[in-house]
C-alpha cells in the first residue's frame, strides 16, 4: 500500500500548481501514516461470525471468508483492493471488544495473536457460543498489558475493555467527562476516542480540527506517538499555558504566590474583566454632523445613545460591536437622505461609515481596547481594580492580585501564567476565540476556574474529552468536583464516566497507595487493579543516598524503565550521587532507550508518566514540597501510583502518618 502511494504522479493531474502542492502534501502524509512500526504486527485479533455482517440471519452463504476479518491498528488491503485487515475503529470490528457469553453480538470465534517483536508466537481462541467452555482469563491480555514500557507510551487497541470501548466510541455531538484513577487508562481512551472520531467523522474533523491539551510538554511528548501508531498524523497538541500564549503575544516570566494565583485563577476574575472592558463605552453627548458635498446631516445625541444602548443590550463582543457602530450612524443618516428625496445604496452607506466625523465619534464612544494593557492596568491600579471589582472580590483579595511595583510597558512587565489566561479571557472579550471541533483535555483536574474558561472557548461549537482523577489534584485550586469544572468549561450537559479497573498499576502498590483516599478524596471509589500478577512492594528504612542508588541498581537488572520520584528539592542531590555511581539516568520526557532506562522525576512532573519499577524517595519530603498538607499528599498519591511491575519506598525520615 505504502509502495502504491509511492508510485503516484500527480503531474499531470492537477490543474494549477496550488492543486497540485496540495495533492502532493495528501500523499506525502498518506505515506507517513503507512509507515511501518518495528517490532508492531498489523492484526492482532480475528473474529469469526455465526452470519456475514450485514446479511439476513436465514441468508446462506458459504464463503467462509465473508464470516471472518483480521483486526487491526490500520486497514489493509491486497492488491485488488479488498480488505485483509479491519481496522480497530470499523463497527464490524466492536464486537472484538464488547462481545461476551452473555451476549455474543453474533460472533462465533475471538481469536487474539500474542506477538514478540512483531513475529506471531501464540494465539487464543475464545468460542463464545459454546457452552462447554467455561470462562477464563486471557493470558495473551495479561502479558500485553504487563509487558515492559520502554519508550514513550503505546496504543492499547488489542487490550481496550468494554467500559473503555463503550467511551471510545461514544459521538462526537457530546461531551465526555472521564474520573479514573491511577492506571484505568483515561489518557489512552482519550487518544483512542481521537482516533475513532477522526475515523467516524473526518471530513467535518478535517475543517474544524482536533486538540490534545496535557499538563506539560513532558507529558506530551511521553504521549506525542500514539495517535501516529494508529495512522493519525494531524491532530495537534499543547498545553493550555500555549494555548493562551499563542494569542496574548506576552512571555510569561514571573511567579505568583499560591494565594494570588488562586484569586487569579477565580472564575469571580471573568466578571472583573468584563465590566473593565466595557467600561470604556461612553455615552454621547454631542451629535454627529457629516458633510457630503453641500449638504450637513446631523445625527442627534439622543439618538447615538440609543444606538449605543441598543448594541450594549444585545451582548456582542466588545470589538463586534465597535465594528457595528459606524454602519449603524451611517444607516441613521441614510434614513435622513431617503426622507429628502435621495435614493442611497449600500457604497453610500459604506462611504459614510468611513466619515472622518464619523470615525472620530467612533472613537470617541467606543475607542479600541488593548487586552494586555487592560489586564496590566488591572494589575498595576489599584483604584482601577477597585472600581471594577467592587463587590466581585474583596479588599485583601484586591491587595493579594496587585503587583508590588508599577511597570512601564506590557512588554516589560513579568507576566505570570494565570496573568496571560486573563489576558486571553480579556482577548475573547473583544473578540470571539476560534472553536475546533473536538478537545481533548487531559490531567484536567489541576486547571483553574478561568483555565477551564481558556479551553471551553477552544470548542464552543465543538466538543469535548475531559480526564482526570479529582485524587490527582495538586494545583491549591485544584477541581472539587466534576459538575463545577464542566460548568466554567461550558459543557454543562457532559456525561461523567468513571473507570475503577485498574490495569497499569499493581495489587500490592494500588492497595497501598489508596490509604491516602480517605485524606485526598474521601468520595472516589478506590481503584482496583485487575492483574493476575500482583507485581512487589518494598518499604526500605535508608540513611544515606547510596542505598536509594542501590535500590536503583537493583531494579535496573530487571527488564523493562525504571522511574526514580523525588522531591523537586531533593532532584540535583539524587542526580549527583547517580552520576558518582556512574549510572547514566534521563530527565522526564526524555526517550528511554536499552541501555539508557533510568529517568530521574521530580514529584511535581511525574503526573502522566509510568515506568515498569520505580524508587520512591523521602514522601515525607514529597508532602513537605507542597504549600498545603492536602496538595502534598495528593503529589504523593501521583507518585506511588507510576509503577507498573514493582515500587521500593525508600525513606529516612518517618513516613506520613496517613500512610498507617
Amino acid at each position: 500500500m505504502r509502495e502504491e502511494a509511492e508510485s503516484l504522479d500527480t503531474s499531470n493531474v492537477s490543474a494549477n500548481w496550488v492543486s497540485a502542492e496540495a495533492l502532493r502534501h495528501d500523499i506525502d502524509q498518506r505515506i507517513k501514516a503507512l509507515a511501518d512500526l518495528s517490532g508492531t504486527p498489523l492484526f492482532f485479533g480475528r473474529l469469526d461470525y455465526l452470519h456475514a455482517p450485514g446479511r439476513d440471519a436465514g441468508a446462506t452463504d458459504e464463503a467462509e471468508e465473508a464470516h471472518r476479518f483480521y483486526i487491526g491498528r490500520r486497514h489493509v488491503h491486497d492488491a485488488g483492493g479488498d480488505p485483509m485487515v479491519i481496522d480497530w475503529r470499523a463497527p464490524v470490528s466492536q464486537p472484538f471488544y464488547r462481545a461476551s457469553r452473555r451476549d455474543p453480538m453474533d460472533v462465533a470465534l475471538r481469536r487474539r495473536f500474542g506477538y514478540t517483536g512483531g513475529e506471531l508466537t501464540a494465539y487464543e481462541d475464545e468460542h463464545l457460543t459454546d457452552p462447554t467452555e467455561a470462562d477464563t482469563t486471557s493470558k495473551l491480555l495479561q502479558q500485553e498489558i504487563e509487558r515492559p514500557r520502554v519508550g514513550p507510551m503505546r496504543d492499547i487497541v488489542a487490550t481496550i475493555q468494554p467500559e473503555q470501548d463503550e467511551i471510545v466510541r461514544s459521538g462526537l455531538s457530546g461531551t465526555v467527562c472521564v474520573q479514573g484513577g491511577p492506571g484505568t487508562g483515561k489518557t489512552a481512551v482519550g487518544l483512542h476516542r481521537v482516533a475513532f472520531l477522526l475515523y467516524a467523522y473526518r471530513e467535518r474533523l478535517a475543517r474544524t480540527g482536533t486538540l490534545v491539551i496535557g499538563p506539560n510538554r513532558s507529558f506530551l511528548h511521553y504521549i506525542e506517538q500514539v495517535l501516529p501508531a494508529l495512522g493519525e498524523l494531524e491532530v495537534k497538541q499543547a498545553t493550555v499555558d500555549d494555548l493562551v500564549a499563542q494569542v496574548a503575544r506576552v512571555e510569561v516570566r514571573g511567579t505568583d504566590e499560591a494565594a494570588a494565583a488562586v484569586v487569579k485563577g477565580d472564575a469571580r476574575m471573568a466578571e472583573v474583566l468584563r465590566r473593565a472592558v466595557h467600561a470604556h463605552v461612553t455615552l454621547p453627548t454631542e451629535p454627529v454632523v457629516v458633510v457630503r458635498g453641500s449638504r450637513r446631516w446631523r445625527v442627534p445625541a439622543y439618538e447615538l445613545e440609543e444606538i449605543v444602548r441598543e448594541l450594549q443590550g444585545r451582548g456582542i463582543r466588545y470589538g463586534a460591536a465597535r465594528e457595528a457602530l459606524p454602519q449603524r450612524i451611517a444607516h441613521a443618516v441614510l434614513v435622513q437622505m431617503e426622507r429628502a428625496g435621495e435614493a442611497p445604496d449600500d457604497r453610500v452607506q459604506d462611504a459614510v461609515a468611513r466619515n472622518t466625523a464619523v470615525k472620530a465619534a467612533v472613537k470617541e464612544i467606543w475607542p479600541p481596547v488593548d487586552p494586555a494593557k487592560l489586564v496590566l492596568r488591572l494589575l498595576t491600579d489599584a483604584d482601577f481594580l477597585a472600581e471594577h471589582a467592587d463587590g466581585v472580590l474583596s479588599e485583601d483579595e484586591q491587595k493579594t492580585i496587585l503587583w508590588a511595583r508599577s511597570v512601564r510597558s506590557v512588554r516589560s512587565a513579568k507576566w505570570s501564567a494565570a496573568d496571560v489566561v486573563l489576558i486571553d479571557e480579556a482577548t475573547d472579550l473583544v473578540q470571539r476565540t476560534p472553536s475546533l471541533g473536538h478537545v481533548v483535555l487531559d490531567e484536567a483536574q489541576d486547571l483553574s476556574p478561568m483555565q477551564y474558561r481558556a479551553v471551553g472557548r477552544r470548542c464552543t461549537t465543538g466538543s469535548a474529552t475531559v480526564l482526570g482523577d479529582l485524587a490527582q489534584g495538586t494545583t491549591p485550586w485544584a477541581t472539587r468536583s466534576w459538575e463545577e469544572a464542566l460548568a466554567h468549561l461550558g459543557k454543562d450537559d457532559a456525561v461523567i464516566e468513571e473507570l475503577t479497573a485498574g490495569f497499569r498499576v499493581p495489587t500490592d502498590v494500588i492497595t497501598y497507595a489508596s490509604r491516602l483516599l480517605p485524606h485526598i478524596a474521601p468520595g472516589l471509589t478506590p481503584v482496583s487493579s485487575v492483574r493476575e500478577n500482583p507485581g512487589f512492594f518494598d518499604l526500605r528504612p535508608v540513611t544515606e543516598d547510596a542505598q536509594v542508588v542501590g535500590a536503583c541498581e537493583e531494579l535496573l537488572k530487571r527488564e523493562g524503565s525504571v522511574g526514580l520520584i523525588a522531591a523537586d528539592a531533593r532532584i540535583p542531590v539524587l542526580a549527583e550521587a547517580l552520576d558518582a555511581a556512574g549510572i547514566g539516568h534521563l530527565g522526564p520526557g526524555e526517550e528511554t532507550t536499552r541501555e539508557t532506562r533510568l529517568t530521574l522525576v521530580p514529584a511535581s512532573l511525574a503526573k502522566g508518566l509510568e515506568y515498569d519499577y520505580v524508587v520512591l524517595d523521602e514522601p515525607g519530603a514529597v508532602v513537605g514540597g507542597e504549600p498545603d498538607e492536602r496538595t502534598g499528599l495528593r503529589r504523593l498519591y501521583v507518585a506511588l501510583t507510576r509503577a507498573v511491575s514493582g515500587l521500593i519506598v525508600t525513606h529516612a525520615a518517618a513516613l506520613p502518618p496517613q500512610l498507617g
